[in-house]
């Protein structure tokens, strides 16, 4: 496995010099030559006219946040990340790879969760090139080895998780309700499989969710349904919690002496009363609690 190797390349601007010198020589020679100058002069305008082209081939610019892959007969030589006008070996080959942090905003795709329920999902994933010679060389094309290991890593997820934990008392991480756990899981199984090919993963997470269009319509339902049996069950424990604290309060300040049926009535008229969908309508009773 190849690992990046930094080097520092000549200027390009001191070759300027020594192309303008090349171009003085040249001319030189072929006004010597024109003037009866021997045949050195003539192989000297040849070498100055070999010399100014090699020395073109050879020049390098980088940008910042920039780099430069090279290799000479396709043997890695190592990687230019200086900013600037360059000059390297007119017989390297150069590979530019950025630097730079990307975005890759995935594409939906469809899934089937840990429960089997069918699931539209996508990912954001923000990375960039740490290592310049694993991104060249381990792989292919770096670029398209990130969205295809992306969109696989996305599947996986999708399959350790369910889309929503229904239940109240389940303690298991949704992909709904996950947050934080689960866009660190993605993270970290991108940064594994990326790693060979010297990326670095600054940032993943979970970009869209939703159930497939088949059975949107009767998940909605059983969420609602799910969401009025916890809101149910709140308001009865909240139902009891009064009436107690009601029974005690009368009996401790002796208001109303109530036998056990009185008792029930009474709990049973506050339960309708505070567990009620409906506003209550209240009853005035004239005569005596037994009429």
């Amino acid at each position: 496995m190849k690992k990046e190797k930094t080097i520092k390349v000549g200027s390009g601007y001191l070759m300027i010099f020594i192309q303008l010198a090349c171009i003085a020589m040249f001319i030189f020679s072929l006004r010597s030559l024109d003037a009866g100058g021997t045949k050195l002069l003539g192989l000297l305008a040849a070498i100055c006219v070999i010399s100014f082209i090699l020395i073109m081939g050879g020049y390098l610019l980088i940008y910042p946040n920039q780099s430069a892959v090279l290799t000479l007969f396709g043997k890695y030589v190592g990687t230019v990340k200086d900013e600037g006008f360059k000059w390297v070996n007119p017989f390297y080959r150069k590979k530019k790879i950025s630097l730079r942090a990307r975005n890759l905003n995935g594409d939906k795709i469809k899934v089937n969760d840990q429960l089997g329920n069918p699931i539209i999902i996508a990912a954001v994933v923000v990375w960039k090139v740490l290592d310049t010679a694993k991104a060249a060389f381990e792989v292919d094309d770096y670029e398209d080895y990130v969205n295809v290991q992306s969109e696989a890593a996305v599947r996986q997820l999708a399959g350790k998780y369910p889309y929503d934990a229904f239940d109240d008392d389940e303690k298991d991480i949704s992909l709904r309700d996950g947050g934080d756990v689960v866009n660190q899981d993605l993270e970290n199984e991108l940064s594994e499989r990326l790693s060979m090919a010297g990326i670095e993963v600054i940032e993943a997470r979970i970009s869209h969710l939703a159930y497939s269009s088949e059975i949107a319509q009767a998940m909605l339902q059983r969420q609602q349904a799910t969401a009025i049996v916890a809101a149910r069950m709140k308001i009865v424990e909240g139902a009891v919690s009064m009436v107690e604290s009601a029974l005690e309060q009368l009996s401790a300040k002796e208001i109303i002496e109530m036998d056990d049926d009185k008792k029930a009535s009474m709990v049973s008229n506050l339960m309708v009363v505070l567990c009620s969908d409906n506003s209550a309508s209240p009853v005035i009773n004239t005569g005596t609690l037994h009429q």
